[in-house]
């Protein structure tokens, strides 16, 4: 099977395990909260399906890694592994989303995924208090691991998403205290998303090889792989945000710079104090300048710099998962398959 066959298997198995904690958590008198939650997750509400649900790409990192770390002559285990490893891939699910609901608000963003936010259909107090309730249900699913691995693996397990917590928060805390400089320093811009989206695709990458019990070398690699494959889709990211397809990225390329976004075209642009940085510094780039700014960021190297930049983290992650897997069963093929399609994303 590759990734679309083992997807149509895991997807469905994630959301059964994530409608599970919810359930569990509520009884009749938190309807309300309860539905705070299936709303933002796109489970109900208005405009309420996959589209408002997301991909899951981070459960389904952590599914793919626990059953690819099996080794071939364990055929059986590379068949239910990955049913050992849905509490942890319904805990990062939930942790993300409890993120994302807090992004909104340190945002002010009005919609994702193209419905209003939790915030604006609740206010900020619920809001807070609904993702501060998506946090607790990420640890209560990650403890549901006692009932498929040893005691010692939960505690580990539970350690990486606490400190993965950890990371969330000083990642935004960065990326806040950035929104009120004009400049910084180019390698400002690393700390910042190994918090913010390393950390937690690092973190799914390295349960999955310590739910299936593992050498710590392969969990290494893992960890690695998560990595690296964090900062490319986050640097590719920041690449499409100004050259990629409005239409096909959701989302318009001059918000970046209108934002004043700190991303890394940009803080290649202010390193480089050209005309770029001249007109960065002369006040806020407004939406009909945006084309033209932008212009001047590619005539002076910033988007040749990204795409390469962006091409060697690539390189760097499919060689940790070289490394972690050096034969590969149908969830390592997939595991490739699927990391190519998030690095060579083009729109």
């Amino acid at each position: 099977m590759g990734l679309e066959s083992l997807s149509k298997l895991y997807l469905p198995a994630i959301e059964q395990e994530l409608h599970a904690v919810i359930d569990r958590a509520f009884t009749s008198d938190y309807h309300e909260l309860r539905f705070m939650l299936t709303y933002h997750l796109g489970w109900e509400g208005g405009k309420a399906g996959p589209e408002a649900q997301g991909k899951r790409i981070r459960p389904l990192l952590v599914l793919l890694c626990a059953g690819a770390s099996v080794p071939d002559n364990f055929s059986d285990s590379q068949t239910t592994m990955w049913k050992k490893a849905l509490p942890a891939a319904a805990s990062v699910e939930l942790l993300h989303n409890f993120s994302l609901i807090h992004d909104d608000i340190q945002d002010h963003s009005p919609l994702r995924r193209g419905r209003p936010t939790v915030w604006m259909e609740w206010g900020i107090p619920q809001a807070i208090n609904a993702g501060d309730t998506m946090f607790s249900l990420a640890q209560i699913a990650m403890l549901n691991l006692i009932d498929q691995v040893d005691f010692h693996t939960v505690l580990k397990a539970n350690q990486l998403l606490n400190q993965t917590c950890l990371s969330l928060t000083q990642g935004q805390f960065l990326d806040i205290s950035y929104e009120s400089e004009t400049i910084i320093p180019l390698e400002a811009y690393w700390p910042m998303i190994t918090g913010k989206t390393a950390a937690l695709l690092s973190t799914c990458t390295a349960l999955g090889a310590l739910i299936s019990d593992t050498t710590s070398e392969v969990q290494s690699a893992f960890h690695d792989f998560g990595h690296f494959l964090g900062l490319a889709f986050q640097a590719q990211d920041d690449l499409l945000g100004l050259w990629g397809n409005h239409e096909q990225i959701g989302k318009s390329t001059t918000s970046d710079l209108v934002s004043g976004k700190k991303s890394l075209p940009v803080l290649y642009g202010l390193s480089q104090n050209g005309a770029f940085s001249q007109r960065w510094l002369a006040g806020p780039i407004q939406p009909e300048d945006a084309q033209a700014v932008a212009l001047l960021l590619e005539k002076e190297g910033a988007k040749i710099y990204t795409q390469q930049v962006t091409d060697t983290l690539t390189q760097r992650a499919l060689t940790a998962l070289e490394t972690a897997l050096p034969t590969k069963n149908e969830n390592g093929q997939a595991l490739f398959e699927l990391a190519n399609s998030l690095l060579n994303r083009r729109s």
